[in-house]
């Protein structure tokens, strides 16, 4: 009878210490380990600058990339906002291994002066924060076949009253030094983008 009553005592305990254990970890809202949703492909793009940026030149580093394009009255200005303050909050030990790489859905008008303007009326540090143009096809197959996110422009006769006549998806992609895709997050959703700051900080301390 003692060791039954012992033996439902331990099984007790037990149970007690994987709930407990299960609260911390969701509590936590971090992953023992991230998952991969796939590898950025090779690109050949150009950067604000007017210097060519290629898939390889961020390979070693993690990294943010958004979509947006500078003629956008929607969400695009809150994303690059948002990115902005995310960039800000980042402690050192995150800083210094991350980058931001914003690719414009629109490269027929955002040639690199274009983004330019745009990126200095944010404020964005030149060296941690990419702004990306090129070949219209080059940038739709590498957002759709690379990131496996949506964009589509508007039919002519809807183009013109919309304040956004390319629709795209609003998530940020986090990218790991060897260009895995480690997490989305919808840039217009703060819990998203707290999760990201978690995921960013797991990576950069684990360095995988």
């Amino acid at each position: 009878m003692r060791r039954v009553v012992w033996t439902a005592f331990a099984l007790a305990l037990a149970a007690l210490t994987i709930v407990s254990a299960w609260r911390v970890h969701r509590g936590s809202g971090r992953p023992a380990e991230l998952p991969v949703y796939g590898r950025v492909p090779s690109f050949a793009l150009v950067e604000r600058s007017g210097r060519p940026l290629t898939a390889d030149d961020l390979a070693g580093g993690i990294w943010v990339a958004d979509f947006i394009f500078t003629r956008c009255g929607g969400m695009c200005p809150a994303l690059t906002t948002t990115l902005a303050a995310f960039l800000r909050r980042l402690p050192p030990s995150s800083a210094e291994r991350l980058r931001a790489v914003t690719f414009t859905v629109d490269p027929e008008h955002d040639d690199p002066a274009t983004l330019r303007r745009y990126a200095e009326g944010f404020g964005a540090d030149r060296a941690r924060w990419l702004f990306v143009t090129g070949d219209r096809g080059d940038v739709e197959r590498l957002v759709r076949d690379g990131f496996h996110l949506s964009i589509a422009e508007l039919p002519p006769g809807e183009r013109e009253h919309s304040p956004e006549p390319i629709t795209h998806s609003d998530r940020f992609a986090l990218v790991d030094p060897q260009r895995r895709i480690r997490g989305y997050y919808h840039g217009t959703d703060p819990d998203d983008v707290a999760r990201l700051e978690r995921d960013v900080a797991l990576l950069s301390g684990s360095g995988t």
